[in-house]
This record gives C-alpha cells, structure tokens and sequence, in this order.
C-alpha cells in the first residue's frame, strides 16, 4: 500500500526462524522492513535474572542474519537492571554497537505492580534509578554510540496505574527536557 512508508516488527532474537528470515528479506523488497529485538542487556548474569531465556549468541546469529537480508535491526535496552553497574550499561551499549545495530531504544527499569521485580523491590533487593542517575549514565551511553546509529527512544514509561517505581518516570515530559538540558549543557555528541 502507498500511504506505508515501512513495516516494524518488534520481536524476540530467539523468535525469528530462517523461514521468517527469508520472508522478511522478501517482504523487505517491497517495503522497507525494521525489527526491534529486545536484548536489553549484554550480560549474561543479568539476562538470566530478568528471565530473558535466550543468550548473547542469539541475538548476534539473528542481528547478523537480518543485516546479511539487508534488514534494519533496532535493538531494545533497559537501563538500571538489577545489579548492573554503570560499567555494565556502557558494555551492553558497545556491544549493541559493534554487532551493527541501526537503531536503539532505551528504556528505563520500571517496577510494576504485579510484575516479578515488585517483591524483590519492596524486600530492597534493588534500588531504581534517581532521573539524575538515569540522564548521566544515558548521557554517557550516547557518546558511545556510532553517529549513524539512530536513537529510537530516549526513555520509556511505565503505565502510571501499575507504576511502583521509580515515581518520577511518570512525567515524561519533565524527563525528556532534563535529558535534552543535560545533552546542551554537557554538549554530548553521538
């Protein structure tokens, strides 16, 4: 159809089959096709506490399957996981980067009523980000990032009826103009 300028696709690295590799690269010449893969960090321990049941090598083998197809990838990342250091953040968006990814989108750990991380929230087995933690650790990833790869999303957030934490996150649009201040006033450049 004419008024589709491209087609996204949002989706598991472990969720994409050859044969959904080859109908994407089909697809891909009639409309340009995106996929998002969720990875949402580079390390290992974390991926296993947050339950993402696949490893890194997935999500590689499948990141190189769709650029061979000519694909655009667009990788998914949470900032503030449990137990993950600064260090940690800035590895998860160098490999992201050198396994070629077009596109990132950050998202920022929220904790949802219900969800698995509720509990352990409230037992203080993690603590959530202050928006200044989460601007100077997004503010230093951008550095790291090649110039062509394009940011998706600054931030997301939480749906604000189940928001737990953290409480400031519900405000984004106080969130993305202290992230734009802090990008001007630090000049960062990607």
């Amino acid at each position: 159809h004419k008024d589709i300028c491209a087609v996204s696709i949002a989706t598991r690295p472990d969720c994409i089959s050859e044969k959904t590799l080859d109908l994407l690269e089909r697809l891909n010449l009639i409309k340009p096709i995106w996929v998002e893969l969720g990875l949402q960090t580079s390390n290992e321990r974390t991926a296993e506490y947050i339950n993402r049941c696949y490893p890194n090598s997935v999500y590689e083998k499948t990141v190189n399957n769709l650029k061979k197809r000519k694909i655009v990838v667009i990788t998914h990342m949470i900032i503030g996981l449990p137990g993950e250091s600064k260090e940690d953040m800035l590895n998860t968006a160098k490999y992201i980067a050198a396994l070629g990814s077009d596109g990132i989108k950050f998202h920022l750990l929220h904790v949802l009523k219900g969800s698995g991380l509720e509990e352990e929230y409230y037992r203080d087995k993690f603590k959530v980000l202050t928006k200044q933690e989460y601007i100077d650790i997004l503010t230093d990833i951008i550095e790291y990032l090649p110039e062509d790869m394009v940011i998706h999303r600054l931030t997301g957030d939480g749906d604000k009826k189940t928001l737990i934490a953290p409480l400031w996150s519900a405000d984004k649009k106080d969130v993305l103009n202290s992230i734009n201040k802090a990008i001007r006033l630090k000049d960062i450049q990607q």
